[in-house]
């Protein structure tokens, strides 16, 4: 009786495991950044936001996240960008990105797209607002 009860238990615990790992998914997304520091900065708010894993590859400036259920890509896309990131799903603040230490100051595609469009003259803002060039040119000029 105590055999069949300890079996019983382990086949239990076991489908308990089995469905906790079935629910766990994986994504690969760019993050930027630059150097050791941001590795751990960006791995630290992905883990923040819900993600069991995350590995930053520095060289690729890719991020790798495990996550389940109680989280998504979307949040810990959201949470990296609050820390100063800009990654594939979320653009930091300009306020989070002066934050960052002078090291991790990537250059910021987003940006340079707009500033360059914005010197043709051209209103291609990401936001579709056909001023926000006006504004970089009075910046600029100033």
């Amino acid at each position: 009786m105590k055999t069949f009860r300890l079996f019983t238990l382990s086949i239990i615990c076991s489908l308990i495991s089995f469905v906790g790992f079935a629910q766990n998914k994986t994504a690969t997304f760019d993050v930027s950044g630059n150097c050791s520091m941001c590795k751990k900065t960006i791995e630290k708010a992905a883990k923040s936001a819900g993600a069991s894993y995350a590995n930053w590859d520095m060289d690729a400036k890719k991020l790798t996240v495990h996550f389940n259920n109680k989280t998504s890509v979307e949040k810990i896309q959201q949470k990296i960008a609050l820390a100063g990131y800009d990654n594939a799903g979320a653009t930091a603040s300009d306020a989070a990105y002066d934050k960052l230490h002078a090291c991790c100051k990537y250059e910021r595609k987003a940006a340079k797209a707009d500033a360059d469009c914005c010197e043709k003259g051209e209103a291609c803002c990401k936001d579709g607002k056909a001023d926000c060039c006006k504004d970089k040119k009075s910046a600029a000029k100033n």
